[in-house]
């Protein structure tokens, strides 16, 4: 409350002189043009981000696809992995190898996705946050 206060004071106790019209203008043009470019350029970083998402998306569908494939086309009594073991944990897990990857997978794939999809909505957001930052 006092520091309000005190920036209160302060901006009373300033009182602007515009003595020259033309210099005013120009200064305030300057400042306007150095805003429109942080506009564009916040606008196309958030484009590079938008289509880096996109391309990820893009990628992990891919590559989970193609996991997902050489899994189904490989034959279904051969394990993914082997151990040379005869017993104990290594061996369950060797028997189980299959189960496992794709656990494996499908948890990479979700937390890949929403990754993104967190990224998009935090992107809307700051989207929202440039074009209007009073608004709250």
């Amino acid at each position: 409350m006092i520091k309000d206060k005190a920036l209160e004071d302060l901006f009373l106790a300033q009182k602007p002189v515009f003595d020259d019209q033309d210099a005013f203008m120009q200064k305030l043009e300057r400042k306007m043009q150095a805003v429109e470019y942080l506009k564009q350029y916040e606008e196309a970083k958030l484009r590079r981000y938008k289509y880096a998402m996109i391309a990820t998306f893009v990628m992990g569908l891919l590559s989970g696809g193609a996991l997902l494939t050489f899994m189904l086309n490989t034959p279904m009594d051969e394990p993914l992995f082997t151990f040379n073991v005869t017993s104990g944990f290594l061996l369950g897990i060797q028997q189980n190898s299959r189960l496992i990857v794709s656990i494996a997978l499908m948890l990479f794939m979700t937390f890949g996705i929403i990754s993104i999809v967190n990224n998009i909505l935090d992107l809307t957001l700051r989207k929202k946050e440039t074009i209007s930052p009073h608004t709250k």
